[in-house]
């Protein structure tokens, strides 16, 4: 398989394994949309990490199976390419890349479909598109921007020039650099610590605040107080609640 997927405590791993590079091709897309919408399904999942391995995220695309592509081809083709991203980014848990080695084009647009990146001290992110006569057709234009900005965004995307891990931080690109021997644990630490959390309020923050992001502020707000009130209807809200009262904060076991 070029994609794999296991699950340990309530943590699921979604892995690229196409060595050398993890090129993603037409199907790791395909296989990365039916993961997204299993690690969805699954009750047993409940935080997924998004890892390419101990040496590369994913160096881009397939770019030899692109070439052999025209207009045609591409237009019948580009929706399933976003649709496959799109679904990761919709997984309605939270999500960690653990990026090591080199996450460029499909690469780092796979890792800004996660809510948390960590990244080792040898990563280099970047969208080289430009260098090839065009844009990222994953959704980088679009997440790239509301992630550091549009000036950044389109810094980085005109010039398609590679950043390391360092000033992927400072750009606020990745949320955390580790040495890359502790990228992986570091990324399992985080989602096994929000995996015993209450899933259906991490839900409701984690599309509150996706989808407030893509709208009016009044509009968020109503997104946001129809999630908030519907969790009074929730056993986790009153083991929440009851836990707080009688053992103080932080102490609530949540199923």
């Amino acid at each position: 398989m070029t994609v794999t997927f296991e699950v340990r405590d309530g943590v699921g791993t979604i892995q690229l394994d196409r060595p050398p590079m993890n090129a993603l091709d037409v199907a790791i897309q395909d296989r990365l949309r039916e993961l997204a919408e299993e690690a969805t399904r699954r009750e047993d999942v409940r935080a997924v990490i998004l890892y390419g391995g101990e040496k590369v995220f994913a160096a881009g695309a397939d770019i030899k199976e692109m070439q052999a592509m025209d207009h045609t081809a591409m237009v019948l083709r580009s929706k399933g390419l976003q649709d496959a991203f799109t679904a990761v980014a919709r997984i309605p848990k939270p999500v960690v890349a653990a990026v090591t080695g080199y996450a460029l084009g499909g690469g780092c647009e796979l890792a800004l479909c996660a809510d948390f990146r960590i990244a080792a001290d040898n990563a280099k992110l970047g969208q080289p598109e430009i260098l090839l006569g065009l844009i990222p057709g994953a959704g980088g234009t679009q997440r790239l921007a509301r992630l550091i900005g549009p000036s950044r965004a389109k810094d980085l995307i005109f010039t398609g020039r590679m950043v390391r891990a360092e000033e992927a931080l400072t750009l606020g690109l990745v949320d955390r650099v580790v040495p890359a021997a502790e990228v992986y644990d570091q990324a399992q630490a985080w989602a096994a610590q929000l995996a015993k959390g209450p899933a259906l309020a991490l839900r409701a923050a984690k599309e509150s605040i996706d989808a407030g992001l893509e709208t009016d502020i009044d509009t968020g707000l109503t997104i946001e107080r129809n999630w908030f009130s519907g969790l009074f209807a929730t056993e986790d809200r009153e083991r929440g609640m009851r836990s707080f009262v009688e053992e103080g904060p932080g102490k609530a076991t949540f199923l």
